[in-house]
């Protein structure tokens, strides 16, 4: 079974967003440069492990706040896989979509963005195999 690991939230004003979910529920609100030169807004629901990035407490997971855009128009969840190229595959043979392709978060994963048989946009991530 294929894990839920990863959440995004999307905002047409990305600071008032921040400001609305660390006021309200107390989450860390974190920007990471990406390898594009674009920010990446985290969004910190529980405490992680400074190496891993892991959440600490079982069970949690933690996301961001995004762009609104044509892609990401509504809140999506990312699930887990060992391989997106063969979970792509297993996405359209269901009749689902992929709407942007695997694509590398440089030293921890790669991510693609899928639709579900329903139009739902997920999110899939897979770790990068260490050797």
């Amino acid at each position: 079974m294929q894990k839920v690991v990863h959440f995004e939230i999307p905002a047409d004003d990305i600071e008032r967003a921040r400001k609305f979910y660390s006021d309200i529920f107390g989450w860390r609100i974190q920007d990471w440069p990406l390898q594009d030169g674009s920010v990446y807004t985290g969004a910190r629901t529980v405490e992680v492990d400074e190496t891993t990035f892991i959440p600490k407490e079982p069970g949690a997971i933690n996301g961001a706040i995004v762009k609104r855009d044509e892609v990401v128009k509504t809140p999506q969840v990312t699930v887990n896989v060992p391989s997106i190229d063969e979970y792509a595959e297993k996405v359209k043979a269901a009749g689902g979509q992929v709407l942007k392709p695997k694509q590398e978060i440089e030293g921890t994963g790669y991510y693609a963005y899928v639709t579900d048989s329903e139009g739902n946009l997920l999110g899939l991530w897979e770790d990068i195999k260490k050797a």
